[in-house]
């Protein structure tokens, strides 16, 4: 089963008769109807990833926890699109069917993370902002890195990083940031950095600074505001 988190119990899928207990909080049964479908070739037998990813996501008490689900096993373990989205369409779930297909399409359009669907959608749409390159590389003492979002399609050298860490795990990752902000900085390249609680909590703040530097690096369009901003 894909890892969800690391204190998460171990999923047991059997077929829909079978009777199993579950072991919470170590073992988690699940019954499934669809089971001679839904298995791939191995020993021991185990589910289609695809399938798991929307199995996972319809067990999720929101649609929006569903859609975040999906995002984060599919970026998370590189799952082909095309094989979720064929699943959905040929075993589709009994909920949040909608909210799944939403989240394909936010992975289509660059998202990778829950943190990087979040700024695509309430920071970005949201508020009307230029939509932004996504995954672009940079060369950094010879070595390509990829930085989340970029807005130079919309005439502004502007670099917006998205942390999802709340600190940095190892000092090569730290030294390696470092090296891309000196590099941006030698580039004359404006550059913003936001994590987890500001993209979510607090998106208008973000839009607004981000619109404040747009402005400043040349990007002429039209924004808008959102529902929070009017609250």
């Amino acid at each position: 089963m894909l890892p969800v988190a690391e204190d998460s119990p171990v999923h047991i899928t059997v077929p829909y008769k079978h009777s199993a207990v579950a072991q919470l909080p170590i073992v988690q049964v699940h019954r499934s109807r669809a089971y001679r479908h839904i298995i791939a070739p191995s020993e021991p037998p185990r589910t289609n990833r695809e399938d798991t990813i929307i199995d996972l996501a319809a067990g999720e008490a929101t649609p929006e926890q569903a859609r975040d689900m999906v995002i984060q096993l599919v970026g998370a373990n590189r799952v082909p699109l095309w094989r979720v989205h064929s699943q959905l369409e040929l075993r589709p779930p009994y909920r949040y069917r909608k909210a799944m297909k939403a989240a394909l399409d936010l992975l289509a359009g660059g998202a990778l993370s829950v943190l990087e669907a979040e700024y695509l959608l309430n920071v970005e749409q949201a508020h009307g902002l230029p939509t932004a390159l996504r995954q672009t590389p940079f060369v950094v003492d010879g070595i390509v890195l990829w930085e989340d979002i970029s807005y130079d399609d919309a005439g502004a050298r502007l670099t917006v990083r998205l942390d999802g860490r709340q600190f940095h795990s190892t000092s090569r990752v730290a030294f390696r940031d470092r090296r891309r902000d000196n590099a941006a900085e030698l580039a004359d390249r404006a550059r913003l950095v936001y994590g987890w609680h500001e993209v979510h909590a607090e998106p208008c703040a973000v839009a607004a600074e981000v619109l404040s530097v747009l402005r400043r690096e040349g990007w002429h369009g039209s924004s808008s505001r959102c529902r929070r901003c009017a609250a």
